[in-house]
């Protein structure tokens, strides 16, 4: 038996330090996804806001579907489609001010391109040409991040710095649920409550990583709740609500450019196909499953709302047709030449000033190039 176990014995009580540095009660996500279109709400939805979130849902419907047939012609390495979560990558795309900085994932090609990124030159990575190919200061869009989450914590430190410098600038960071598991989801969401930078998280949970449910990833009441563990509020959304979702991410943009801090948004949303053209998502789900989901589609809720509203013209649909195809046509000519590749682009562009342990590799590369394709009757 301990001292402190005994009968009568003295236990302190902790210092005034253990109290609660934050209410919780105000960090605390709702109970249902916020949603806006299908409800009495959805009548305050500015016109235009609707016509514009539909054009760009269709625009990224058709690119996703081209996307994925170059991928299978060959002329893309792979493709992680969003089809069914571009109304979370729309909004994404819209939301940001001119200056803002937006960090999207891999599989967030269309918010980049509703950044105003050139839709062939968003795919030069996923084609193998550069590490990108965009230049992320023009479009203040970081590379289409590969790696799970490392761009959480590059988005915290450019908003921390900003904020330092006085800039108005908002970083928006983009991830799937899968991404919730890496250490740096979580590094970001401490520092950024830390130093209440001006950053909004938004995590695209579309129910798998790869082939794993989020039942194995996480016993969270849901993904949002996971903010109130680092002091910052977590909102929860319907992602196929694209007018749910700019509104959310509206307000979270807002509060940090006034100084409010970060924000977690959970967006509840579903990828309708794989998980890429290597996946074989038959494996891990049923047909069933992604039935129910088709019914949610994002592009059928924002026709619902217009064709309540009497703007759902035969006019506007050919229009949004017409600019997806388009768009289409310009992405097949630009994808179907052979890219020009030089193998000496592996050392561009990796330090200003090239590294003497850099410089030696250039130079064994290039010997071995030039012994490759040195004329036979010079050998």
């Amino acid at each position: 038996m301990t001292v402190l176990e005994q009968p009568g014995a003295y236990r302190p009580t902790p210092p005034p330090a253990w109290q609660p540095r934050t209410d919780p009660a105000p960090l605390l996500p709702d109970a249902q996804p916020y949603r806006l279109l299908g409800t009495e709400a959805a009548a305050d939805t500015d016109p235009g806001l609707l016509l514009s979130l539909y054009a760009e849902l269709v625009r990224g419907r058709r690119y996703n579907a081209q996307a994925t047939a170059l991928t299978r012609q060959g002329r893309l390495a792979v493709y992680p489609s969003s089809t069914g979560q571009e109304a979370c990558e729309v909004a994404a795309g819209l939301v940001l001010a001119e200056q803002d900085w937006l960090f999207p994932s891999y599989r967030d090609t269309l918010a980049v391109i509703a950044r105003g990124v050139d839709p062939a030159a968003a795919l030069t990575l996923l084609r193998g040409d550069w590490h990108t190919g965009y230049d992320p200061a023009e479009h203040r869009a970081a590379p289409l991040s590969t790696p799970l989450a490392t761009q959480l914590p590059h988005a915290v430190g450019l908003a921390h710095a900003a904020r330092l410098k006085g800039d108005d600038v908002v970083a928006l960071a983009m991830v799937g649920d899968g991404g919730t598991s890496e250490g740096d989801f979580h590094e970001a969401l401490n520092f950024a409550a830390v130093w209440q930078a001006p950053v909004v998280f938004l995590v695209q949970n579309n129910g798998f990583a790869i082939s794993v449910p989020l039942a194995k990833q996480t016993a969270a009441p849901s993904l949002a709740h996971k903010g109130v563990g680092y002091g910052m509020p977590g909102r929860l959304v319907d992602g196929n609500d694209a007018v749910a979702v700019h509104a959310v991410l509206s307000q979270a943009v807002e509060r940090a450019r006034a100084g409010g801090g970060p924000t977690l948004i959970e967006a509840v949303t579903y990828r309708m196909e794989a998980h890429t053209n290597a996946d074989d998502a038959t494996r891990y789900r049923t047909d069933a499953e992604v039935e129910a989901w088709r019914a949610h589609d994002p592009i059928a809720l924002v026709e619902g709302e217009l064709r309540a509203r009497g703007l759902l013209t035969d006019e506007v649909v050919e229009q949004a047709k017409e600019a997806a195809e388009q768009l289409a046509g310009r992405l097949r000519d630009r994808l179907n030449g052979d890219a020009v590749l030089d193998p000496m682009d592996l050392f561009a562009h990796v330090y200003a000033d090239q590294t003497s342990q850099l410089r030696e590799q250039a130079a064994q590369l290039r010997a071995e190039l030039d012994a490759e394709f040195e004329p036979e009757e010079e050998r």
